[in-house]
């Protein structure tokens, strides 16, 4: 069968649809690079290990986006004190790529090396948003920064900007915790952050979440912190393990439809405690 041969003019338009579609391809492929960056950078920058105390458990989860390129920005931490007593931080970077991965070292590495000097929360989240203040950056970040007393259950508080956490005890009585919290970390020089203590009681756990978790196109914050709190609910009643709630949780996430990353952090306390001290 004859076929007519490409004109000039079909010619050129070939050669510019090949053209395009190298284009695209190599912007594809570095976007893929720019997210599997990102994720390994966030990933590297967690901790490989959570403390461990007679009585009390920690797990954590962390789940990057479900969709687009939104991953970098989320983390969580649990690191012992020079006194004994184990700090606890969770939070969320605005932004989602490379330089937010960056910036949530910054912090979290930042919250431990200051931490040394003062363990507490208030004043902790103070002089860390005055050093992020210091660095110049438009970035900015929420958390919200505990210090746990393995000895007596005693969580002392402190939020910047974060959403609240969620409780729950052996009892069957479950929450979420109403405290007030200051601005996020990074906005306005000398902030205070208030502080607020609870307690862990046996049996009972803690679980503390960044908002890929709980708030996304499928469900609201408040649907999600709901969800959230019956997991934790029937976690306490039915002796679930940190780890087991932790998963649970995460897991939960999905139904969100999140578009940020998520991170989840539990403390459950399953064993007794020196109350004499």
């Amino acid at each position: 069968m004859f076929r007519r041969r490409p004109s000039p003019d079909g010619d050129e338009l070939l050669a510019r649809l090949g053209s395009l579609t190298s284009l695209a391809r190599e912007r594809a492929e570095f976007q893929r690079s720019q997210v599997e960056l990102a994720i390994a950078l966030q990933r590297g920058m967690l901790p490989a290990d959570l403390p461990a105390a007679p009585g009390l458990r920690l797990a954590a989860r962390y789940v990057p986006a479900c969709y687009g390129l939104n991953v970098g920005g989320d983390w969580y931490d649990a690191f012992r004190l020079p006194d004994g007593r184990i700090g606890l931080s969770i939070g969320d970077v605005q932004g989602h790529n490379i330089e937010a991965a960056a910036f949530m070292g910054q912090v979290r590495v930042g919250l431990r090396a200051l931490a040394s000097v003062t363990s507490d929360p208030g004043d902790l989240l103070a002089v860390t948003n005055d050093l992020l203040m210091s660095l110049g950056t438009d970035l900015f970040a929420t958390c919200t920064f505990m210090r746990l007393d393995p000895a007596t259950g005693l969580l002392e508080s402190a939020r910047a900007g974060h959403i609240p956490c969620v409780w729950a005890t052996a009892d069957g009585r479950a929450g979420i915790t109403e405290d007030e919290g200051g601005p996020p970390l990074g906005l306005q020089e000398g902030m205070r952050y208030p502080v607020y203590r609870y307690r862990v009681t046996i049996g009972g756990v803690f679980v503390l979440v960044t908002d890929g978790v709980v708030e996304g196109p499928s469900l609201d914050l408040d649907e999600g912190l709901d969800q959230t709190v019956r997991l934790a609910g029937v976690a306490a009643v039915a002796g679930l393990g940190a780890d087991a709630l932790a998963g649970a949780v995460i897991k939960g996430a999905e139904r969100v439809g999140h578009e940020d990353d998520a991170a989840v952090l539990v403390v459950r306390h399953d064993g007794a405690t020196d109350h004499g001290r």
